[in-house]
């Protein structure tokens, strides 16, 4: 069984060698970026850990050996699933290493931009030491927040904003707030609902074709006077140019942005004037723990499909 990786930024990957090495397989390491290269590169490969290569049709089409790749993290928008099950790819992914890092990094973006710390910060440094510059301040146990996407991490955040006393409202056209699961505190709520009544929003969806540029300038406009705009999923979820529209506005007294459309932000972006816009660089998955677990989840994913073991977090299901 042939194991590589098709590309990885990581420091090292002592964690995968240990857990493909105690099972009797290894991996080599290559350094794919595009669909050429990894159609070259992976040509006698049965087992991918993926990062960012791209995964089209035509790779797909080409390496006829190929029969499993695992991503590195919750997304797969690198990969044309549909391709890979008409191929008889398994593809996986790691759905849950990192949700209480990524809800922990939405709730620190919703209380920085409702209590203004950041310019507060900026005019203490600047010798302003004056409170009326954050004028005005909402009691956070007042407001409404809007959740767009029940997920795991999207309960996570509800449930850390609920217990600050909260009001929550939630979409998923997929999910029912429940007791069972103890989100029964999360008052289940349809789009257009949710943008009129929410104070803040907080996006936690994937991006697919229905969830491209959700947050447009139709949404934004349905949304409350000074409403705050958290964004930890996917960038291409809001329609940054009406983002910047809004904000210069006062629309959206404030946004939060962890993922951008093109990563890093493009230079010409009108989010980086924007004084009210906190823009972090896609970090909000991150702590030395769940790099940890993202590493180990992958290889140990590998292993079972090595094994011919069921997997535990299919993207896509294969007719046998």
């Amino acid at each position: 069984m042939q194991i590589a990786f098709s590309d990885l930024d990581h420091a090292d990957y002592l964690i995968e060698s240990d857990i493909l090495s105690s099972a009797g397989l290894s991996a080599t390491m290559l350094r794919c970026r595009s669909e050429m290269e990894v159609i070259e590169q992976l040509n006698d490969v049965d087992i991918v850990l993926n990062q960012y290569a791209p995964f089209t049709r035509r790779v797909f089409e080409a390496l006829p050996r190929l029969k499993q790749v695992v991503r590195y993290g919750v997304g797969v928008n690198n990969i044309d699933i549909a391709a890979t099950t008409q191929a008889g790819v398994q593809v996986c992914h790691v759905p849950d290493y990192g949700m209480h890092e990524v809800s922990d990094h939405a709730l620190a973006l919703t209380l920085a931009l409702l209590r203004k710390l950041v310019p507060m910060h900026h005019a203490c440094h600047q010798g302003r030491w004056d409170y009326v510059e954050a004028v005005p301040l909402r009691r956070l146990s007042l407001l409404t927040i809007g959740v767009i996407g029940l997920g795991r991490i999207g309960r996570l955040y509800a449930r850390k904003m609920q217990a600050l006393g909260c009001h929550v409202l939630g979409y998923d056209a997929y999910y029912h707030p429940c007791a069972e699961d103890g989100t029964e505190m999360i008052q289940r709520a349809e789009l257009l609902e949710l943008y009129s009544d929410a104070d803040v929003i907080a996006v936690f969806c994937p991006l697919t074709a229905d969830t491209h540029h959700l947050i447009n300038a139709s949404a934004l406009s349905s949304m409350k006077e000074g409403v705050y705009l958290i964004n930890t999923s996917r960038g291409g979820i809001i329609d940054e140019d009406a983002l910047a529209n809004a904000l210069a506005s006062g629309k959206v007294a404030g946004a939060g942005i962890d993922t951008t459309e093109h990563e890093p932000l493009q230079p010409s972006s009108r989010l980086w004037s924007s004084p009210h816009c906190l823009i972090t660089p896609h970090m909000a998955w991150y702590s030395e723990d769940a790099a940890a677990e993202l590493k180990r989840k992958v290889a140990e994913e590998a292993v079972r499909f090595a094994r011919g073991e069921p997997v535990l977090w299919p993207v896509n299901h294969l007719t046998t």
